[in-house]
């Protein structure tokens, strides 16, 4: 049977979902520094370095994903596992640098190249609604989130940290490796080289795609900082009696409810898109609206009745807002360089990931535990963030085109 949901859409849920659990560290992230005896600002590194090398390895191997996504595939399927196994027996010897190396530059290699290999694919099949087609690739990444955050929190208390790395390795293993072997490219499509050799210094020097760039890397940097940081914001919303708001399972629920927004954001937003004259508007409409949830979460006092609701709601928008911007994204490419080269285009862009992993969650880290500010102050500076990233989206960003042939 051959058919873009078979070939395409499915491959990428079961690729991304697997891969997307990178985003289920804040369930995690305290345990393993309960567990080997580190500080959390530490351990955070694990995580800055899986989007690093994640981003990283996408700009360096997107020529590798263009030639053979069944190959790139398979790789990302061989690093991604070894480094959950690999994180696991590093937790078992309470060793901070085999989980750097492990789940730091290992998976995050697998990450980058799992990332890519289904994108380009779907935008083939689904080549009259692009948007949707990149929508459904990346919407993996927030229903792993959702999917797997309770499993590990059972996982953690029935079997203990360490071997939760180790089955759910197994898990993922079988997942992408059924999806390695479904994923396919039209067989109308020939992949034709390149008619000069692609040189990234035309992307460098090109305004739209700094302007692109830029704000990709703002609006990844803004939600990574709330994202990375959810279970320990809602933890410390405490109310007028001075009695915790929120029960470890209400937690535990709007954790999963998030990544739903996450995989919503995803194809709603990137859907969207194509029915807007300029798939740029998108971004203006992202930012707008995670500006107001983030100003409204930091002036409304904690001690509001509505502040509970206010702090879940901007979680939900901010993950809606973080994951359309991902999906929106390889349109977008498309739309001002054109199909040839998309691969190696988006790749490139994913360098932004890769800067943001250094700075998001590492922001609200620096605010929260070297500055000693409250959480709540997070959102002002993401804030200012958004506002950036806006401008830039409506005065830099421009309709032109630079056709890679």
């Amino acid at each position: 049977m051959e058919n873009k949901w078979l070939r395409a859409a499915l491959p990428a849920l079961l690729i991304h979902g697997s891969i997307g659990t990178v985003y289920a560290w804040s369930v995690f992230k305290q345990a393993i520094a309960n567990e080997i005896g580190a500080s959390v600002p530490s351990v955070e590194w694990a995580f800055s370095l899986a989007i690093l090398f994640l981003g990283l390895s996408a700009a360096v191997l997107g020529h590798f994903v263009e030639q053979d996504i069944k190959k790139s595939a398979l790789l990302s399927t061989a690093f991604f596992v070894v480094g959950m196994i690999g994180t696991g027996i590093s937790i078992q010897q309470k060793s901070l640098i085999g989980i750097y190396i492990f789940y730091g530059v290992i998976m995050g290699i697998g990450l980058g190249i799992g990332y890519l290999t289904p994108v380009k694919n779907l935008m083939l099949w689904f080549k009259d609604n692009k948007g949707l087609g990149t929508g459904l690739a990346v919407a993996g990444f927030g229903l792993a989130k959702m999917i797997f955050s309770p499993v590990m929190i059972s996982l953690q208390i029935k079997v203990g940290l360490s071997q939760m790395f180790i089955i759910l390795s197994g898990i993922f293993a079988v997942m992408m490796l059924i999806g390695t072997l479904l994923i396919r490219k039209p067989l109308d499509w020939h992949e034709r080289a390149l008619a000069n050799k692609f040189n990234p210094m035309l992307l460098v020097k090109n305004p739209n795609f700094i302007g692109i760039w830029l704000m990709f890397y703002l609006n990844i940097t803004a939600g990574l900082a709330i994202i990375s940081q959810e279970k320990d914001i809602l933890t410390g919303l405490i109310d007028a009696r001075g009695v915790a708001v929120f029960s470890v399972a209400s937690i535990t629920l709007i954790v999963s409810i998030d990544a739903f927004f996450n995989a919503a954001g995803r194809i709603g937003f990137a859907t969207w898109s194509d029915r807007l004259k300029d798939r740029n508007a998108i971004y203006q409409i992202i930012f707008g609206l995670s500006l107001f949830m983030s100003l409204l979460a930091y002036f409304l006092p904690n001690t509001s009745v509505i502040m509970p609701i206010i702090l879940v709601a901007s979680f939900f928008l901010i993950n809606a807002g973080y994951g359309g911007g991902f999906s929106a994204l390889p349109p977008l490419l498309s739309d001002r360089f054109g199909m040839k080269a998309i691969s190696k285009v988006h790749g490139i862009a994913l360098t932004a990931w890769a800067a943001a992993g250094l700075s998001g969650n590492q922001l609200a880290s620096f605010v929260v535990h070297v500055l000693n500010m409250p959480y709540q102050t997070v959102f002002i500076a993401i804030a200012v963030l958004y506002l950036i990233a806006f401008c830039i989206a409506r005065w830099v960003v421009k309709p032109t085109q630079m056709l890679i042939k």
